[in-house]
This record gives structure tokens, C-alpha cells and sequence, in this order.
């Protein structure tokens, strides 16, 4: 038989009114119940006979009903049994059962297809109500008889083909699958007559190979189910069952969704996680491109409604696309140990020498380099089209968020950020983003209804857009449109707040900000004002990591000197919090980092130019003695605290003696002569301060710049210089240049 697509009849007028009467009844919340002849008309509305719209709506029915019953059931377990269904998966198979079981158990063809159909729908809709059917007594072998009762039927044998794979994704149900269920699974792969039913089959065997892998995995000292030991070495291996699958999406239609292409697609979902299939998929120009071709180019009829019923495949091929470019997950030093301890306890005796970091060959198929390498080659095959159009062409969560994920993976990579901005990724992470928060739940708490809530996993496609964020400038990434740049503050701060963030995503969402706040002065207003940021943003500025403590004083800078309201909190109010706000900035004028030190003294620079700051400067000068010496050391690191009041950055700076750099000098010198001339008017104080920059050798540091750049009038350095020393002189301190 060749892959010719079953030819689809007219659906009846009088079935097509009724399932439309019923879809407009499941909109009713007082909706829950399914009357016999309903029933019976869901049961035969998955034929593969029937039209695809008739299909899409008996989906949307059968998923509306499970979940209004999942909604009135209580939520409770029926026995003490922690396998058992509970209350409302029961509720489930009793309304939907008794007909499905009389369909299967029936001996003629159309009665059971409806019912493997039927059955194949609800393990999309529903796995849990479908796995408790599967494994009601006498079922499965009811299934298992059907190959024997309907050798000749092609369509009977694809639905069970479908049924198995699709049990076969669940733990519960790979338990009752025996081998003679895979014996035949073998059977019909090998075939090559009828290339959708080896499609169907190489996927189940693929979910079986996978799934038993994952259980032993997990529990090592479990007995094996009866098919493990077959599905092994079904259909020769993975590498095989690959090419198979590989073969049929080259060799297969893409005008209709209902072709085999959807299985192929489907099992190379699964094992494309391995590494070793990833190398053999994305060396094959060809058939990336093939693959890529079944994304469609525009929102159809059945993107619309079936993308998440696995009735097309551009899930699939989506979930390909990701695994292809995907990085290992990063490890916490914690997971890093246990993976070295886990080693270590299984090399044991003999080989407990051996190294415990020792990588094999399919893992190195997995480092940076190779993974690097096939997203450059997916790039140049045209990814970007069939990953920007699959957010066009779907309002599917899964589909994007795969797209988000992908992207992720793609923009790792510096040199390939500039061809996937030319290619639309950032409108299309753009779009995912804030379909994503329009449509996600609110948080509990005091903000409900204002704060999204968000997975983890929802903070990938708004990682991805960071990333863009951050080494391009924000018109190349958000366009000319200020307002597309504004609408990508809200999600950069709530991954930057989000309680499952990581430091990594942290830092790139600060340094997003930190580029757009550059851009205009109403840019770092808005910023300030996200909800819940700058509170946030000032406690990373304690962060032990370097790189993200720097780039959040980084941020807070260019909003002291873009934002009023934050100018106001460091230097415009009286007030302990304000004094201490900015204790904080002069003392991370401080620390060892350069980039750190460079931010910090800008944003002091800025506030010091409020007469208030410098009040605040002048008490806590009065308070540790510490103020001077540390704008001292930025102008001349010969510059030293008392020896009682050292702190971080001394040893750095006695060894960097004589060797100041430039921006340190000119941010300390503005400094020094804002201090200096904000505290003029208080004489007791300003005289104060003078001897104090007397005594630890300020004035002479400043007496050196002036004289370093007296033979250049245009230095920045020579009038704030001048400036200061005129202050010192007033207050009696002799000058020698």
C-alpha cells in the first residue's frame, strides 16, 4: 500500500449541526454532561474519514467536557492506592467508557477504528482519563487481539500504531505493553509497503526505547516491563529507526497535515535529544530545509485549532529545531559535585582510579563547539524563516515557547545575534513575549491582578530578547518605535525579579536596561518605575558576583543621571535614606573591580552636583573619615585610609601605585570639586574638610592634575581642578604646583 491519504467524505449535514449544537453548549459554565447519542457521535467524529474542521471541533468538545468534570469533581483520591485515579479522572472514564470499551470489543472495522480513534483523541485531551480506560481490566488485550481480528485493515493497524505511541509516552500504561506488542511494532517498520503505518510504528518504538531508558534511569533497581528487553533493539537501533524517520520527511507530502510526515516528525522529536542524532540531522542540508518546509507561511484553518492535538506537525518541528541547538543545561557547583560523586560510585574497585570528568565520545557531540557549529549550519539553511513564521502561523503556547527556546539557543552565539535581528527574531520573541503575558495568570499576593505569573520556562523567550538587548543598539532591536522599546521594560523586569531567575538571567536583564536606559531620558523614567525593579536592582549592587554587581551600579548610574525621581533619592532629599543610599555608592567606589569603580564614582559625580548630597557627603566624611580618602584614591591610589579603617581595595591599589586610570581620575577630580564647592557655604565644615585633604595628601594630588594639564586648555580636567584647589586656598591651605 503505498502513503496515499484516505479520501475524505462529506461529513453529514445532520452530524456537522449536531456537534456544532454541542460545541455551543460546552460554552456554558453550567454545561457537564454528554448525553448517549452525543456520545456516540464523538466516537466516530476522529475517523480519519472525516473532514479536519469536523475533527478540530470534536477536539475542542471532548477537551471541554474532561475539563468542566475535572472542575465539579472534588479533588481526592478514590482509595489509598498513590497510583489510583482520583476523583475526577473517574468521573471521566464512567461518563466515557462503557460505549469506548463496546466500540473496541466489537469485530467489525468501522466500530473499532472509531473506538482506537476515539481512544488515540482522548490520550491527547486527557492522558490521565485515558491511561485509567487503557489499564481497566481486559482492555489491552482486547487491543492486543485486534491485529489478529483485522490483519488486512491498513487503517485499523495505523490507529493502533497511533494508540500504542501514544501510551507509550506515559510510565503507567509502558507497563501493560507486552512483547508481542512489539514484536508487531517491528513488523510493520520493517514493511515498505505502507509508509504511514511505518511511520506510526517507528514513533511507538521510539517512545517505548525512550521512556523504558527514562524509567530505569529513574528507579535502576526496578523490574523491567515485559517489553523492555525488545525495545532495545527495535527496528535495528536508533541511528536506524533515524534514517527511517529522516527518509519519510523527505520523501513524504507536506500539503496535508495528515501525512505520515507527522509521525516521522514526531519520533525524530523524541531522539533528537541524543547527540549523536543531532550531529546526523543537522549535517543533512536536504533535509533541513524539507523540515523546515512543513512550517507553514501564514495562519491556515488547521494551524489555528490543531497544532496542540498533535494533528500537524510543526510542534514537532519546532521541538527539533530546539534540541538541534540546544546547550547542556549549566550546573551549579552543588550539581557539579553529586555529578562527580555519581561517577566515582559507579567506577568503583577496579576503575575507581579512573578520572572522574572523563567525557565520552556522544557527550563531546554535545560542547559548546559542536553545538555552535549546528546552529550556524541551521542558520544558514533558513532556521530564522520557519521559526518567525511558526509564531505568525500559530497562537499555540507550546509552539512558541519551543520558539523561545530555540532562539535562546541560537543567539548564544555573538556572531549570529546580527543575522537573526536581519531575520526578524527579536518582532517574533517580541510577539511570544507579550502574547505570554497578556494571557498568563495573575500572582497571589498583594498585586494580584497586575503581576503575570510565570514559569521558569517562560523566562527563556525574554532571555533570548536580553541577549539582543545587550549587544545591539535598542533601534536595531525594537525598531525606530519608542513604544516597542518601552513594552520590553515590563518583561525584563519581572524576569529580573522572578523568584526562579538565575544570576545569569539576572545580570543579562539588567544589562538589557541598562543599554536602553541610555537611549533617552523618558527611556530611564519608565525604567525607574517598573514595578518592584530598582528596590531590586539596589540590592544586587551588594551582589558578591562581580560581573552582576557591576552592572547593577551600572544601571543605577545612567538612571541617577536619566531619571529625576531616582537623582532625588540619592542626592535631592534630606534624610537618613538618602545618606545612606549614597554611603553605598562612595563605598563602591572602592572595591577592586575597575568597571564597578568607573560606574560608582560617575553616579557620585552626578548626585554631588545637589547641594543636599553634598551635606550627606560632608556627615559621613565627619562620621568615618572615609569620604576623602576614597574619592582621594581615584584621582591618586597613593592615596591610603587610616590603618585602622582599611578596607577592600587597599592591596589593589598600593599595587596599581602611580598608575590611576584616566576615567577614575576625571570621575574623582568632578567629585572631589562638587564636594568641595557644595559645602562652601557651611565654613566650620568646609574648613574642616580642607584639612582633612591636606593631611591625607589630596591637595597635592590635586595640585598635580592641575599642573598635568595646565599646558591644555581644552582638558576636561583643568577647570574642575582649578576649582577645587580656589576652595581649598579660601579655606587656608597653601598651594604648591
Amino acid at each position: 500500500m503505498s502513503d496515499a491519504q484516505p479520501v475524505v467524505k462529506a461529513v453529514a449535514v445532520d452530524e456537522e449541526t449536531n456537534l456544532d449544537t454541542i460545541l455551543k453548549k460546552s460554552q456554558d459554565k453550567s454545561w457537564s454532561i454528554l448525553f448517549p447519542d452525543e456520545i456516540q457521535l464523538l466516537l466516530t467524529a476522529f475517523l480519519p474519514s472525516q473532514p479536519l474542521a469536523f475533527r478540530s471541533k470534536a477536539y475542542i468538545v471532548l477537551s471541554a467536557f474532561s475539563q468542566r468534570l475535572r472542575e465539579l469533581a472534588p479533588k481526592a483520591k478514590l482509595s489509598n492506592r498513590q497510583d489510583g485515579p482520583d476523583v475526577s479522572t473517574q468521573s471521566i472514564v464512567n461518563a466515557l467508557s462503557p460505549s469506548l470499551i463496546s466500540k473496541l470489543g466489537d469485530t467489525t472495522e468501522p466500530d473499532i477504528l472509531a473506538g482506537l480513534t476515539f481512544l488515540v483523541a482522548l490520550f491527547q485531551t486527557d492522558w490521565q482519563a485515558a491511561s485509567a480506560i487503557l489499564l481497566q481490566d481486559g482492555v489491552y488485550d482486547t487491543l492486543e487481539d485486534i491485529p489478529d481480528l483485522l490483519p488486512a485493515s491498513a487503517s485499523v493497524s495505523l490507529a493502533l500504531a497511533h494508540l500504542i505511541a501514544q501510551a507509550a509516552g506515559h510510565k503507567s500504561c509502558r507497563t501493560v505493553i507486552s512483547s508481542q506488542t512489539v514484536q508487531w511494532l517491528e513488523e510493520k517498520a520493517r514493511q515498505k509497503d505502507d509508509t504511514s503505518l511505518r511511520a506510526a510504528a517507528a514513533v511507538a518504538l521510539v517512545k517505548l526505547n525512550k521512556g523504558n531508558l527514562a524509567d530505569a534511569a529513574a528507579n535502576p533497581l526496578a523490574a523491567a516491563s515485559p517489553a523492555s528487553a525488545s525495545v532495545g533493539s527495535a527496528g535495528g537501533g536508533d541511528a536506524d529507526l533515524a534514517q527511517l524517520m529522516k527518509r519519510l520527511v523527505l520523501d513524504a507530502p507536506t500539503s496535508s497535515p495528515s501525512s505520515s510526515i507527522q509521525d516521522a516528525v514526531e519520533g525524530l522529536a523524541y531522539m533528537s535529544a541524543d547527540p549523536t542524532i543531532k550531529e546526523m540531522l543537522s549535517s543533512d542540508a536536504k533535509f533541513l530545509s524539507r523540515l523546515f518546509a512543513t512550517v507553514p507561511r501564514r495562519k491556515t484553518l488547521w494551524s489555528e485549532s490543531s497544532e496542540d492535538m498533535g494533528m500537524t506537525p510543526l510542534y514537532g518541528t519546532i521541538l527539533i529545531i530546539s534540541n538541534l541547538c540546544a546547550y547542556r543545561p549549566r550546573r551549579t557547583e552543588e550539581e557539579t559535585q553529586i555529578a562527580k560523586l555519581r561517577k566515582l560510585a559507579q567506577a568503583g574497585g577496579a576503575n575507581s582510579g579512573s578520572k572522574v570528568d572523563d567525557v565520552t565520545e556522544e557527550n563531546k557531540l554535545d560542547d559548546k563547539d559542536h553545538v555552535l557549529a549546528r546552529g550556524r549550519r541551521l542558520l544558514q539553511v533558513g532556521v530564522m524563516d520557519a521559526l518567525t513564521s511558526a509564531v505568525k502561523a500559530t497562537e499555540s503556547r507550546a509552539v512558541r515557547l519551543a520558539v523561545g527556546k530555540a532562539l535562546l539557543s541560537l543567539v548564544e552565539d555573538n556572531t549570529s545575534r546580527g543575522k537573526i535581528l536581519q531575520s526578524g527574531g527579536a518582532k517574533a520573541l517580541s510577539t511570544i513575549i507579550q502574547d505570554m503575558l497578556s494571557s498568563a495568570p495573575s500572582a497571589a499576593g498583594p498585586d494580584k491582578g497586575k503581576t503575570p505569573y510565570l514559569d521558569a520556562s517562560d523566562l527563556e523567550p525574554i532571555q533570548a530578547l536580553a541577549k539582543l538587548a545587550i549587544t545591539a543598539s535598542p533601534v536595531q532591536v525594537f525598531g525606530p518605535n519608542a513604544g516597542a522599546l518601552y513594552d520590553a521594560i515590563r518583561p525584563f523586569t519581572l524576569m529580573l525579579t522572578h523568584p526562579s531567575a538565575t544570576l545569569l538571567q539576572q545580570f543579562e536583564a539588567i544589562m538589557a536596561l541598562t543599554n536602553m536606559s541610555s537611549t533617552s531620558p523618558d527611556a530611564a523614567d519608565k525604567i525607574a518605575h517598573s514595578e518592584g525593579l530598582f528596590s531590586k536592582v539596589e540590592l544586587l549592587m551588594l551582589e558578591d558576583h562581580t560581573l552582576v554587581r557591576r552592572a547593577s551600579i551600572e544601571l543605577v548610574c545612567n538612571l541617577i543621571a536619566g531619571s529625576d525621581d531616582v537623582f532625588e533619592k540619592y542626592g535631592g532629599r534630606s534624610g537618613e535614606s538618602s545618606k545612606r543610599k549614597l554611603q553605598v555608592l562612595v563605598a563602591l567606589c572602592d572595591v577592586e573591580d575597575l568597571a564597578t569603580r568607573l560606574a560608582a564614582s560617575g553616579a557620585v559625580a552626578t548626585v554631588s552636583d545637589s547641594p543636599v548630597a553634598c551635606g550627606h557627603l560632608l556627615e559621613l566624611q565627619k562620621e568615618k573619615g572615609r569620604v576623602l580618602p576614597i574619592l582621594g584614591q581615584l584621582i591618586d591610589p597613593s592615596i591610603l585610609p587610616p590603618s585602622d579603617d582599611a578596607t577592600s581595595g587597599v592591596e589593589e591599589l598600593e599595587e596599581t601605585a602611580g598608575g590611576a586610570d584616566p576615567g577614575l581620575v576625571h570621575r574623582g577630580v568632578m567629585c572631589v570639586r562638587n564636594f568641595l564647592v557644595g559645602i562652601k557655604e557651611n565654613k566650620e565644615g568646609s574648613k574642616e574638610v580642607a584639612q582633612d585633604a591636606q593631611r591625607i595628601g589630596l591637595v597635592q594630588a590635586l595640585a598635580g592634575v592641575f599642573k598635568a594639564n595646565s599646558s591644555n586648555r581644552s582638558s576636561p580636567l583643568l577647570r574642575p581642578a582649578a576649582e577645587a584647589l580656589k576652595c581649598l586656598m579660601e579655606n587656608g591651605i597653601p598651594i604648591q604646583t
